[in-house]
């Protein structure tokens, strides 16, 4: 509703969330057919809650937030802090907006290997990870534009070789002091308060990785 503050608005996002998922395992695990046309009906009505509270055409988000089967699991996106002095790698996305080489974790891929293949595709370097920095929920740190849940693994890694080669992803790379951040930031896949975590990352040989 207009004038809504926005823990209210998250609040309702957190709950059409949950009847989602509910309605989701019901569709999984339900057997009786009367049930399953329940189960059915509350996912239209959390699509529809969804679609007005996220200002999304309806249509995107089913397609979006009903498009699976099973238990319902938050998506896992993979984010490599790179350093070179003391300064961080950041990659222009083909948006304008800056972020970490980073994106969705494929289903054939482990979490290290993504991250790893990430970098390659974004920012054309081989790196090797040295350790996690953090695990996040992104309800809480981030800017949210999807209507589902991702948690986002943070990692530090050293450069082994490569270079950067233009792509339809991104459009250039390049390293910025803690103090000089360009200010169009993508906040949805990564908030000041995460690079700056791994600016301390970097500074600290017994960095204990971050989990919320």
């Amino acid at each position: 509703a207009a004038g809504q503050e926005p823990s209210s608005k998250q609040q309702w996002l957190d709950w059409t969330v949950k009847i989602q998922s509910l309605a989701q395992a019901g569709l999984h695990y339900g057997r009786d057919r009367f049930d399953l046309e329940r189960y059915q009906e509350l996912r239209d009505i959390a699509a529809a809650m969804m679609a007005a509270q996220a200002e999304l055409p309806l249509a995107k988000v089913k397609d979006l937030f009903c498009n699976e089967t099973g238990y319902q699991t938050p998506k896992i996106d993979t984010r490599a802090a790179i350093f070179q002095e003391d300064k961080i790698l950041l990659v222009r996305e083909s948006t304008g907006k800056w972020s970490l080489p980073g994106g969705w974790c494929d289903v054939d891929q482990s979490v290290a290997d993504n991250t790893v293949k990430e970098v390659k595709e974004e920012a054309g370097l081989d790196v090797a990870i040295t350790r996690v920095i953090a695990i996040d929920d992104w309800r809480r740190h981030n800017r949210c534009n999807n209507p589902y849940g991702i948690i986002k693994i943070f990692s530090l890694c050293k450069v082994l070789g490569g270079s950067f080669q233009p792509n339809i992803e991104t459009t250039e790379t390049a390293y910025f002091s803690e103090q000089e951040l360009p200010q169009n930031i993508a906040l949805e896949k990564n908030s000041l308060d995460q690079i700056h975590r791994c600016f301390a990352a970097h500074r600290t040989p017994d960095w204990k990785t971050t989990m919320d």
